[in-house]
């Protein structure tokens, strides 16, 4: 606005000056040059600066012109656009990336996938700050909840958060699985990261007589959360759900002990059901578990559904996702079943904070479907290493690190500035300073 105002005010001043230097034309251009001078004298210089970050990345905007576009901003609805800067680290910079979805170490030639950055429509999406995410998060504990792709964000996390410092392991303490289940601790922050290996969200068990495969028949009990996480996050002030792919196996579904139907189970005597219709209840179970979990305070994050990409067959059958540039909105739109997943679990959620209101809890959106429908790029395909390697079966469901999927955590500070925007001041204060006194990060 102030931009547009001043480029008014120069136009018109020109034209002033094309005329006859009359005293009322001399008044004219004398008022306004003293009201410009006025104006940028009063107006804060961080509404002045370029919205190009520094080279490090830190984001040294004023926590007031980030509170403006937070106030102002639809993050989600955008395009993907070239960002000669590059990632935020890379696997030499970070130690923590696992061979899944290290795509530099297994040789993936291009590198254009690190190089785009999503725009939203309107306005600037803020870069991502480590230090004042973790100031954010300062004596807080963060879960992500669900499948691998929940791990792979969070595994995100850990290498943007490594710019500043590494946290310590301590998933040994909790005796689980720590290939699925892990805990890490920012000891300087007294910030606790966890991953919850949960993919149904809901109590699931297998139902295939000739046992558990990549496809195998499950029962899956609707009405019935998975103690896996809803018995570990009660005391978590952030918990990040999502589920997804694992919804499109046969499922054979259950609530009060009972089958109520199934999704391609191919079983007489029990009715045929969408995976949408799983899908559903799994979100309502899981979000109405936290709503009734006596102690939980915390906010509820859902992010939406990862959509795939592979091309020339399904993952079984040769399918393979070897693009190497985004596609643009007029190539790709969220619709099919990608679109009818996104819609249902975002029923449920307005549903759940609907009722949140009412109890004091918090269930906030992060939409991520829409700008990772367009990223085909963005995938391992055949450059990570599965445990054991399976060379013939490519992956493009996960997310290459570093890769698009930095976004999402982007996504998240950006929630997190919005909510802390109704925090003490003295925190805004900190985080003004924080933004100030570190040009540049570890």
């Amino acid at each position: 606005m102030l931009l547009a105002w001043l480029f008014t005010m120069k136009a018109n001043t020109s034209f002033l000056s094309s005329g006859k230097n009359t005293p009322q034309s001399t008044s004219k251009k004398l008022f306004l040059v003293v009201l410009a001078l006025l104006l940028l004298t009063t107006i804060p210089l961080s509404l002045l600066q370029n919205s190009s970050p520094p080279s490090s990345k830190t984001g040294t905007k004023s926590f007031t012109s980030i509170a403006k576009i937070v106030d102002e901003c639809d993050i989600f609805s955008g395009k993907w656009v070239p960002f000669s800067e590059g990632p935020y680290y890379t696997n030499a910079t970070c130690t923590m990336i696992i061979d899944q979805q290290n795509c530099m170490k297994f040789g993936r030639p291009d590198t254009e996938y690190m190089h785009w950055r999503w725009r939203p429509e309107q306005c600037e999406l803020p870069f991502f700050n480590a230090r004042q995410f973790l100031e954010l998060v300062r004596g807080k504990k963060m879960a992500f909840v669900g499948d691998s792709l929940g791990r792979n964000q969070m595994q995100s996390l850990l290498c943007l958060l490594a710019r500043v410092t590494y946290p310590e392991d301590i998933s040994d303490k909790y005796g689980a699985d720590p290939k699925y289940f892990k805990r890490w601790y920012y000891t300087e922050y007294s910030f606790t990261l966890a991953t919850f290996w949960s993919p149904f969200l809901v109590k699931s068990h297998d139902a295939d007589p000739n046992g558990h495969s990549l496809n195998s028949l499950m029962n899956l009990d609707l009405d019935k959360p998975d103690e896996a996480w809803a018995e570990q996050v009660e005391n978590y002030d952030y918990v990040i759900i999502s589920a997804g792919q694992w919804f499109f196996r046969p499922l054979i579904y259950n609530m009060n002990g009972q089958a109520v139907g199934c999704h391609m189970c191919h079983k007489e005597n029990i009715a045929d059901l969408t995976m949408y219709y799983g899908y559903r209840m799994a979100f309502r179970a899981a979000f109405n578990t936290l709503l009734d979990l006596k102690g939980y305070k915390g906010v509820t994050i859902l992010r939406t559904f990862s959509p795939s990409h592979f091309e020339n067959g399904a993952w079984n059958e040769g399918g393979s996702c070897a693009r190497t540039r985004p596609f643009t909105s007029q190539e790709m739109k969220l619709d099919g079943y990608a679109l009818e997943f996104y819609l249902t679990q975002v029923e449920e959620l307005r549903k759940a904070e609907r009722e949140g209101r009412k109890r004091g809890l918090k269930f906030e959106l992060l939409a991520t479907s829409e700008a990772m429908i367009l990223r085909p790029d963005g995938h391992p395909n055949h450059y990570g290493q599965l445990s054991p390697r399976n060379m013939s079966v490519a992956d493009c469901v996960h997310w290459c690190l570093p890769g698009p999927i930095d976004t999402w955590n982007e996504f998240l500070f950006y929630l997190l500035k919005k909510e802390s925007l109704n925090t003490p001041s003295n925190l805004q204060e900190k985080m003004f300073i924080e933004d100030h006194s570190h040009k540049t990060e570890k």
